[in-house]
């Protein structure tokens, strides 16, 4: 499996629009950041076909240090979770019965 980073997607939406890299990576950038921004907001982004990006909170919990066997107190946090789109499993799903 290889890992696609940010810049490999930019470089790959700069040549399929014939657009510069730069303004790309900064369009990205932006819906990033937009992303983020929302969800630190607390809202639900829905992007249909592919997923939606939620918050969810984690209870506090007691957990236990496998090292040591210390107990430990994690406290409640959020965490973003990510719930994949129809499309996105179909295609997803194919590809991985084709290899």
């Amino acid at each position: 499996m290889q890992t696609i980073t940010k810049r490999d997607l930019c470089e790959k939406i700069a040549r399929k629009t014939k657009n510069t890299h730069t303004i790309i990576k900064e369009t990205v950038q932006m819906f990033l950041d937009e992303v983020a921004s929302e969800l630190a907001q607390g809202h639900r982004i829905e992007l249909r076909d592919f997923g939606v990006f939620e918050i969810r909170q984690r209870a506090a919990r007691k957990a236990r240090n496998p090292r040591t066997g210390a107990e430990a107190f994690v406290p409640a946090k959020n965490v973003v979770v990510f719930k994949v789109g129809k499309l996105m499993r179909e295609k997803v799903g194919n590809t991985t019965q084709a290899a």
